[in-house]
């Protein structure tokens, strides 16, 4: 599943004890359960605040981490604006990353999701990262993975973006095989039910929120085709609980089909850019950078992200029981750090919830309007100032 040839060759020395130099990637040994056999290797910027981001950055088949962090742009573009980005490396013969086996599938599982999640942890742990800014991307396996991922750990991942993967249990298979070419070849299709019913029984007795998803493919892909891409809109569309029929369509790009699901601004539930006449060869120049803004990582989403204190009680505006529901009140309620209690304050004045999905919302102007969560609509309503 190799995508273009991007090959680096990179030596690399060092533990979870020493680095080489500032700004350098270091390799981290030792970082908690392994089952996977993977490598970790971490590139924590000068320019990382106290409390960073983390951006996992999975590898495609026959790359490895190193050479991923050499020939993306996902560490210049962490130099510009401050995260962490971690790259697992697949330390098997063919460099692929386990998506099939019924262990990766599950959370907590085992293989090599779980590996993953460990390296997660220990930034988190480690690094004094926010665990509330928390995001995966990756190419080809590491876009299958990415899938993966966001379906086995949605309390881990606050965002996705996948480029040319498959849905999360499309390359499934219980002989041994780490190939499904069935999936690989765009010819297994489900309802959005069967796809969302796939990742929530990843992670039986989840009810938190779900993360949002960005989405990419090449119309003339031929090692994991096109299909996939219709599959993965159904999936997420439907795990997310929002519409397959897009809020906006737009071409942000030249051959670049971009729709928009469950809101139209830059950090929506679901994100889908279908890119034309193009193969299995990204992501190109410029997309990385478009899945920093999908995160939010460059500060598009608004100036600062927090908790809303009520200065009187020291309490935090929350979402009751991390409803998305348009309509429900929002109410103080003791400080618990969720993603029910996060608002983003935007340049338009607005206050985001659940990563840009929701908006807080005055439902009416008269003493006593409840103050509620709702789709954007760009109104008056939902601009607020912060005294």
């Amino acid at each position: 599943m190799a995508i273009s040839p991007l090959i680096a060759a990179l030596v690399l020395t060092g533990t979870s004890a020493t680095t080489a130099s500032a700004a350098s990637l270091t390799e981290v040994t030792n970082f908690g359960s392994n089952p996977g056999n993977l490598r970790m290797y971490v590139y924590k910027p000068d320019s990382a605040p106290a409390r960073p981001a983390v951006l996992v950055a999975v590898h495609y088949c026959t790359g490895t981490g190193p050479a991923f962090y050499s020939n993306t742009e996902f560490a210049r573009l962490a130099d510009r604006h401050g995260f962490i980005v971690v790259y697992p490396d697949a330390n098997v013969s063919g460099q692929c990353f386990d998506v099939s086996s019924p262990q990766a599938l599950k959370h907590d599982g085992g293989s090599d999701p779980t590996s993953i999640a460990s390296m997660v942890r220990y930034t988190l742990r480690n690094m004094n990262a926010d665990p509330g800014r928390v995001y995966v991307t990756g190419a080809s396996s590491g876009a299958m993975t990415t899938n993966v991922l966001l379906g086995d750990y949605p309390d881990l991942f606050k965002a996705g973006a996948a480029f040319a993967g498959v849905p999360f249990g499309c390359f499934a298979t219980t002989d041994g095989s780490g190939w499904n070419s069935a999936c690989a070849n765009g010819r297994i299709t489900k309802t959005p039910q069967e796809w969302g019913d796939l990742v929530r029984n990843a992670y039986p007795g989840y009810t938190g929120p779900r993360p949002r998803m960005q989405l990419w493919h090449g119309t003339e892909d031929a090692t994991l085709r096109y299909p996939n891409f219709g599959e993965e809109i159904k999936q997420w569309t439907n795990a997310l609980g929002v519409s397959r029929t897009p809020v906006s369509t737009d071409s942000p790009q030249s051959g670049w089909t971009r729709t928009r699901y469950g809101s139209a601004t830059a950090q929506a539930p679901v994100e889908a850019i279908s890119v034309q006449g193009v193969g299995h060869t990204l992501p190109t120049s410029g997309m990385a950078a478009r899945a920093i803004t999908f995160f939010g990582l460059d500060r598009s989403g608004g100036g600062t992200t927090g908790p809303v204190h009520a200065t009187g009680s020291g309490k935090c505006l929350d979402a009751p029981g991390s409803s998305r529901t348009n309509g429900t009140q929002t109410q103080i309620r003791n400080c618990n750090g969720g993603t029910n209690q996060a608002r983003t304050s935007t340049s338009t004045r607005q206050l985001t919830i659940y990563g840009g999905a929701k908006r807080l919302d005055a439902t009416g102007t008269a003493a006593g309007a409840k103050a509620a969560i709702w789709d954007c609509n760009g109104g008056a309503n939902q601009q607020w100032h912060l005294g």
